[in-house]
């Protein structure tokens, strides 16, 4: 191994006019930009749902409970907006962001690792131990809850990223237990049911950082894939990136300032018996301009048994997978790596 060859990308790519022959996928595995759907946010149409949070809490409630049942069922993403995190919180947890990837390679390093169990890391692509074509993404992964476990061992420089983070952090843990309530109630559950499912519960975040691609059409971001978890709650600058997988084809989902875009993960497939799917998406990157998103990961805590619902099994719906541990699903899940197969299918029973 060279030891002079810089870690991370943004090092490595810097001022480059070619991709590195690691990143370029396979001609059958490429983005195809010029096919991507995309929509007008003009108000009129959109990719995914907007879901007004504000109406949750009062006479509407019945009706916002059916919305976010109907995007879960009918899309597996949906967006936020009036979700009662103030826009400070927002803006700062972006310049600390954008701050700590444009720190000296020497400071950045000192949060460097390709061990997948350190808590706080940051690394390069997805599983640079296992994969065979890189992705074309940095990112700082943090874990966040229990908050005082974890925050001493965040990075330490921008001097305000610790507090603005676990400000950040504390905010999206809130907004991510209402929407859980929601989703139970939507699936005829009582409303704590998820949460109650979800153990000691989890929570981490990713800052992933991609810089500009000068051929954007040979690589990703990150190739399509189902996330884990039970939801994700994510947070975007004003660049495009994130596609969803919708009736066979890609569908841009462009950023609206000051919302939320919330997808459900493989846990929640597996709690509501396969009524609401876990939906595959992308990262795919531009030759102009870096992008910075933020996904939240909530999670069960690694010994928490998850399964279907028992309300949601009976004789026409047996129950589809059988019970597990979330460590030993997400275990699974990382080393098979980003695959547009999920890993759901060997954790499923067999139906006759």
């Amino acid at each position: 191994m060279d030891s002079t060859k810089p870690l991370l990308l943004t090092d490595l790519v810097s001022g480059s006019k070619h991709v590195p022959s690691n990143y370029i996928r396979p001609e059958h595995d490429r983005p195809n930009l010029d096919e991507v759907e995309h929509y007008s946010l003009d108000g009129n149409s959109s990719s995914i749902p907007l879901i007004d949070l504000q109406r949750l809490h009062g006479p509407n409630h019945s009706d916002i409970i059916n919305h976010i049942g109907h995007a879960c069922q009918n899309y597996g993403f949906f967006r936020v907006k009036n979700h009662g995190i103030q826009e400070a919180v927002i803006d700062n947890m972006l310049r600390v962001a954008k701050e700590f990837f444009y720190l000296p390679e020497s400071e950045r390093l000192r949060s460097y690792s390709d061990d997948p169990f350190k808590t706080t890391r940051l690394s390069t692509s997805f599983n640079t131990r296992t994969e065979a074509v890189s992705s074309w993404r940095d990112y700082l992964r943090l874990h966040c809850n229990p908050l005082e476990d974890y925050v001493d061992e965040w990075p330490a420089n921008p001097a305000s990223f610790r507090e603005e983070a676990a400000e950040y952090c504390r905010n999206v843990r809130g907004l991510a237990r209402r929407l859980l309530a929601a989703i139970s109630e939507s699936l005829g559950l009582e409303s704590d049911y998820v949460d109650r499912a979800l153990g000691q519960h989890g929570q981490h975040m990713a800052i992933n950082y991609y810089p500009p691609c000068p051929q954007p059409e040979l690589t990703y971001g990150l190739p399509g894939h189902a996330d884990p978890n039970v939801i994700t709650v994510l947070l975007q600058d004003d660049v495009a990136g994130l596609q969803v997988r919708r009736n066979g084809k890609w569908v841009a989902v462009d950023p609206i300032p000051y919302t939320f875009i919330v997808n459900i993960g493989d846990q929640i497939q597996v709690l509501s018996n396969d009524r609401y799917k876990s939906v595959l998406h992308r990262a795919v990157v531009n030759s102009d301009k870096e992008r910075i998103s933020i996904p939240t990961f909530y999670c069960p805590s690694y010994d928490a048994i998850i399964g279907p619902a028992q309300k949601l099994i009976d004789e026409d719906e047996p129950a589809h997978y059988r019970s597990f541990t979330y460590g030993e699903y997400y275990e699974k899940f990382w080393n098979r790596g980003l695959q547009t197969q999920t890993c759901l299918d060997m954790f499923k029973t067999h139906i006759p």
